[in-house]
């Protein structure tokens, strides 16, 4: 084969730049969605959808607003009345942890995210995703974004409202089963938390396909020889 003339590469124009896929819509039709709680062993996952006007950036961004996981229980109770004052719409959903016992832990939180969007007045035109996995079952359109809770204020707006809904519900779950520390670590796999559940038995809302190492806690026990 001829070698190509440089004057021949020269006359071939660039590529068109890739396209935004949420550059033609009005920020007010496209929602962030976020989860919290995926990675527990106790209790539902939460998710919420926000809309946020373009005019809403600036207050939220002055106020702090970020991936919840990076900010203080203070600074996200603080931001809840500001992103439910700028936001054009707003919505939470869960998904009990019998649902995650049943269906795995993505289709769960699958379920609470189009719980979340279908409960906005009016579907959104783009769907911003936070991560790498597209939301399935919603037939719009979407872009995932991986940090997306560091990066879009709606997906950030979004892990903040979920996450401190989920706080809320974890502390009057507390009162209802003590002794396992729910108010403090959330449901997360802590080692108090571990060491409760050896103690006392999970309770009805634990994620029983989670407690694989109670399982093997106890079959390690009971291959112990007595003396």
């Amino acid at each position: 084969m001829p070698p190509v003339s440089p004057a021949v590469v020269a006359a071939v124009p660039p590529p068109p730049p890739e396209q935004d896929p949420w550059a033609s819509h009005d920020p007010r039709s496209c929602a962030g969605v976020d989860e919290v709680g995926r990675g527990c062993l106790f209790g539902p996952v939460f998710a919420a959808a926000v809309v946020l006007p373009a005019a809403s950036l600036q207050p939220l961004e002055s106020a702090g607003l970020t991936d919840s996981k990076k900010l203080s229980a203070r600074h996200r109770q603080e931001l809840v009345p500001l992103i439910r004052q700028q936001a054009v719409r707003w919505s939470l959903g869960q998904a009990s942890a019998a649902e995650i016992d049943r269906w795995g832990i993505r289709v769960a939180t699958e379920r609470a995210m189009l719980r979340a969007l279908h409960r906005l007045s009016s579907p959104p035109a783009m769907l911003l995703v936070d991560g790498c996995l597209p939301l399935r079952g919603w037939s719009g359109a979407q872009r995932t974004l991986i940090g997306g809770d560091s990066r879009c204020a709606a997906i950030a707006a979004a892990s903040v409202l979920a996450k401190v809904e989920r706080d809320a519900l974890l502390e009057r779950l507390a009162v209802r089963y003590p002794g396992y520390g729910l108010e403090r670590h959330r449901g997360y796999g802590t080692a108090q938390h571990r060491e409760a559940l050896r103690q006392l038995g999970p309770t009805p809302l634990h994620r029983h396909g989670f407690l694989g190492f109670l399982r093997a806690s106890s079959a390690l026990a009971s291959a112990v020889p007595t003396p």
